[in-house]
């Protein structure tokens, strides 16, 4: 009898945490978000996109590896446009209309990512640059004498 008593019990602490974890999921789904950031770092070697709600607190996220490009196919055009429709599949419900774009890089995904959240129906508020660049930073090495 023991046996049967705690699997019962077992069961029944199994129940209420998947639907503890059934309602929270149901709960973050249900905030719908106005406004967000998008954050997009283009490198040569991968572009990575990610979108926020205006407190920064993540939505969704993407990347060009992460959908199966390999290789330099990563940091081609197509690959950034392909990560955006990604993530507009993922924020249809909760996702933000209204963007602002933050751009990371100087890869070749720069413009067409841009593109594609424009297509796939964002409203794009700003678009701004955040490549950081030296201002005359450290002194080079010398230059080897042999």
């Amino acid at each position: 009898m023991a046996k049967n008593e705690n699997k019962e019990t077992a069961l029944e602490g199994k129940d209420k945490a998947e639907s503890a974890v059934v309602k929270a999921s149901v709960k973050s789904s249900a905030k719908k978000v106005d406004t967000g950031n998008a954050y997009i770092k283009v490198s040569y070697n991968n572009t990575l996109i990610s979108v926020t709600d205006e407190k920064g607190n993540l939505l969704a996220w993407s990347s060009a590896g992460a959908l199966g490009f390999s290789g330099p196919k990563k940091a081609t055009p197509f690959a950034a446009s392909k990560v955006v429709a990604a993530l507009a599949e993922k924020l249809k419900k909760i996702g933000p209309a209204n963007l602002h774009v933050m751009v990371n890089g100087i890869g070749g995904g720069r413009d067409s990512s841009i593109r594609s959240f424009a297509n796939q129906g964002f409203n794009i508020l700003s678009i701004r640059d955040v490549t950081p660049i030296p201002h005359n930073g450290p002194k080079p090495v010398k230059v080897r004498r042999v």
